[in-house]
């Protein structure tokens, strides 16, 4: 609930960007005589608009229509004014919790509904491999090497995108494989990898249940979203020896950037 008038007193101020017109020189600094809302041009006015980014992907959960956005922005508008509201904040502020869940619900149920034709369509590629769970594992490079279990730490190249292709993270871009535990990372992850032989290439096709669920992961990976990845599995990494007398194990995360996605386990 804090978190919620927290978004509200960040809209707030979001209303006092500097506008033409306005006395003072600090608006006018701001303004610069150069720029526009949807064009600014100076670093101010880029920090602005930065702040509205931030605000606007912190109520996107809210998947407001534009009539609806309309709302929040007179809402804005009275408090920074100073005007008297007709909707009175501690009656209707607490609601904004609810609102925001059941906006999320129908925002994933939608994905999950985009992604059931993705999924199947996947499923029915050649070679391709549906399990229990949803999974739809292909092989793209067959491996020589061993095939890790759930228990292992494993290195790894991969980029990950959703169905309609845009890219959310890779390896490959920050130039160098991550690891990880099998068992911390999403359950698609745990499965697929398993299937995997060290050298060998695959194909992920995760449905959400599997992967990041009802809330997924924003900003970048919406709820109920299906997600492809491409895993090329280079080694299985030997876990630190534990002391042979007394003593603690040696501490830390493995080495390595870790993943975006996948990410811990929920």
């Amino acid at each position: 609930m804090r978190k919620m008038w927290l978004v509200a007193g960040m809209l707030a101020v979001a209303g006092c960007q500097p506008q033409q017109g306005k006395q003072g020189e600090g608006t006018q600094q701001a303004a610069g005589g150069a720029g526009s809302a949807t064009n600014p041009q100076t670093e101010e006015q880029k920090t602005l608009f930065a702040l509205g980014l931030s605000i606007g992907r912190s109520i996107s959960v809210f998947d407001m229509t534009p009539e609806e956005l309309e709302y929040v922005k007179a809402g804005i508008t009275s408090q920074v004014k100073g005007e008297k509201s007709p909707v009175d904040l501690e009656t209707y502020g607490p609601k904004l919790q609810e609102l925001a869940r059941s906006r999320s619900n129908r925002k994933a149920e939608a994905e999950k509904a985009k992604s059931k034709e993705f999924l199947e369509q996947a499923a029915k590629e050649s070679g391709a491999q549906k399990t229990e769970s949803g999974l739809v594992y292909k092989e793209l490079t067959a491996g020589t090497g061993a095939s890790p279990q759930a228990t292992d730490i494993v290195k790894v190249h991969y980029k990950g995108t959703l169905t309609n292709g845009t890219e959310f993270d890779s390896s490959y871009k920050r130039g160098e494989p991550t690891q990880f535990p099998l068992q911390g990372v999403i359950k698609c992850w745990t499965e697929g990898v398993q299937k995997m032989k060290v050298g060998g290439k695959a194909k992920l096709t995760c449905p959400s249940d599997i992967a990041y669920g009802d809330r997924g992961a924003p900003p970048n990976i919406p709820g109920g979203a299906a997600l492809v990845f491409e895993v090329e599995l280079l080694e299985i990494v030997k876990a630190p020896e534990m002391p042979a007398m007394g003593g603690t194990p040696p501490g830390g995360a493995p080495q390595g950037k870790p993943a975006t996605p996948p990410a811990p386990k929920k």
